[in-house]
């Protein structure tokens, strides 16, 4: 059973597509941190849930469908290791933090679950390296650079406007994550 990682599945396709893709903008702008780029509507009508919308609010099919595989794909993995307190405890944190990374850079008008992705991919990615009995065959040894160089080709503007920031505090967040768990594992053991 991987209950908390289908409820986030479920939640990604509802939002985004009762936003129509974010185009529906009286519901979209419910969803944002903010109205505008200067004050965190979220903490200041405290509206917390704010600072996690956004990750599921996408902006075009194929984000949808690449942010949602990866998020069966790993989610599904660290969920049934770990348990699902944790997977939803990653999955708010990296939310929460990757989402205001963004904001502060770039302002409100974003979405998408990629700052998660990116933390669920470190994590796994550290466990992998460090914790192989139990991580090691969750993805191919080829994703992880293919992963790496994505996030790469994402900074280069080549593909339009991404949430870089979101995707490297998601991938940051991830790592230490990973890092540090793989040491309190090999530690126990």
């Amino acid at each position: 059973m991987i209950p908390v990682t289908l409820s986030l599945i479920v939640a990604s396709l509802f939002l985004t597509l009762l936003t129509n893709f974010g185009s529906n903008s009286p519901i979209l702008v419910n969803l944002l941190i903010s109205t505008t780029s200067v004050s965190l509507d979220a903490i200041d009508k405290f509206e917390l849930w704010r600072l996690v919308t956004p990750a599921f609010v996408h902006f075009s099919i194929y984000h949808l469908i690449f942010n949602l595989l990866w998020v069966l794909i790993m989610g599904r993995a660290i969920e049934q290791i770990e348990g699902s307190i944790f997977i939803g405890l990653i999955f708010v944190v990296s939310a929460i933090i990757s989402n205001l990374a963004e904001f502060f850079v770039s302002g409100p008008l974003f979405g998408g679950m990629s700052g998660v992705v990116y933390a669920l991919f470190g994590y796994i990615w550290m466990q992998s390296r460090f914790n192989p009995f139990i991580y090691g065959r969750i993805l191919p040894p080829a994703i992880f650079p293919l992963m790496l160089i994505w996030f790469a080709v994402c900074w280069t503007g080549w593909i339009g406007e991404i949430a870089n920031y979101a995707h490297t505090a998601g991938l940051v967040i991830g790592v230490v994550w990973g890092r540090i768990k793989s040491l309190k594992s090999v530690r126990r053991t």
